[in-house]
């Protein structure tokens, strides 16, 4: 229990090379497409955890049952789940990531856990090559990271740890244009051609991108505000974005 509830901390997670999946959801998707990352499933017995821990056994995945309390303390939560995983690091390298076909997100100093986990859902719905997540930004294995991605963290490619340096380098040896989504920019979203392949670069929930990562991308783009909304946040923003270019892509 102690090993388990550990993980909710950076340090711990780092060391053990583990982190958390939180919830039926969260379970169900890595179970369906990341089963050997998967080392163990608690839970307890129940309706919502009956068809996981079948699910579990079909995949080879060694499952323990747990009484309500011990759960709890597992997952640090006032209403905790019914099941918590635990699973292994999901990142891929910038090659494996770049591999595919599609427009590419790339997040750089994205500090918020909510909001990074939001972004990686919409890219997930909105059909994105990958995600791209600057050595800047929040830990994508921060249990709240996890569970506001509702199991879109083990749907599309994922990669951590490179500097935005190294990910400007790669997106643009793969032939995209980069991007910068800010509000800086004077080039409005409908006015732009997103049929080229791309990269939509987003910055920081406060203060947007720094002047010189804005400054190495190709295009500043700005999503138009048309009643008397300040600014958007910055997963409405990306949604926004990565919808145009779904719609882009398919049209």
């Amino acid at each position: 229990m102690k090993k388990v509830r550990a993980l909710h901390r950076r340090s711990s997670r780092e060391r053990a090379g583990q982190f958390l999946a939180e919830g039926p959801q969260s379970v169900r998707e890595v179970l369906r497409f990341a089963p050997g990352t998967v080392d163990a499933v608690y839970y307890v017995r129940g309706e919502r955890s009956a068809e996981l821990v079948e699910l579990a056994a079909q995949r080879g995945v060694t499952t323990r049952e747990c009484t309500p309390e011990v759960l709890a303390q597992m997952c640090e939560a006032k209403h905790p789940q019914p099941v918590v995983a635990v699973v292994r690091p999901v990142s891929v390298s910038l090659d494996e990531a770049l591999a595919g076909d599609g427009y590419v997100v790339v997040l750089t100093n994205v500090r918020d856990p909510g909001n990074a986990g939001t972004v990686i859902r919409g890219a997930d719905a909105a059909g994105a090559r990958c995600v791209l997540i600057s050595d800047s930004s929040v830990d994508i294995e921060n249990p709240k990271v996890v569970r506001s991605t509702v199991g879109s963290l083990w749907h599309l490619p994922i990669h951590t740890g490179s500097s935005i340096e190294e990910i400007f380098a790669a997106c643009r040896d793969a032939g995209l244009l980069l991007l910068a989504a800010d509000g800086v920019g004077e080039q409005l979203l409908p006015d732009t051609d997103l049929t080229r392949p791309h990269a939509w670069v987003m910055g920081n929930e406060a203060w947007g991108l720094e002047p010189e990562v804005r400054d190495a991308c190709d295009e500043v783009v700005r999503v138009p505000i048309y009643g008397h909304a300040e600014s958007l946040n910055l997963a409405m923003a990306a949604t926004v974005c990565m919808y145009a270019s779904a719609a882009a892509a398919t049209a």
